[in-house]
């Protein structure tokens, strides 16, 4: 990962922020010391996994679903099926 100083973070602030935009994340330091990380917003972080979603089109839901086994388990709470 990039680092910067904050000096050069100033003076090309322009070409960092696109360069962060497009997933190219990057650090700014003070004398050698890391102060700050800047990335894209939405992007998830490397380990990190983006978890919305994560099935989508892998499963159905029958259209019935809310009230499948309705009989069975109305009768487990002591109701009558």
């Amino acid at each position: 990962m990039k680092v910067v100083n904050i000096h050069e973070a100033k003076t090309h602030l322009s070409r960092l922020v696109e360069m962060a935009a497009q997933g190219e994340s990057f650090i700014i330091a003070r004398a050698g010391k890391p102060l700050v990380k800047v990335a894209a917003l939405g992007i998830p972080e490397s380990g990190q996994e983006q978890r919305l979603g994560f099935m989508a089109g892998a499963i159905t839901v029958p259209e019935d679903f809310d009230c499948m086994a309705a009989g069975e388990i109305e009768a487990l709470f002591g109701g009558e099926a």
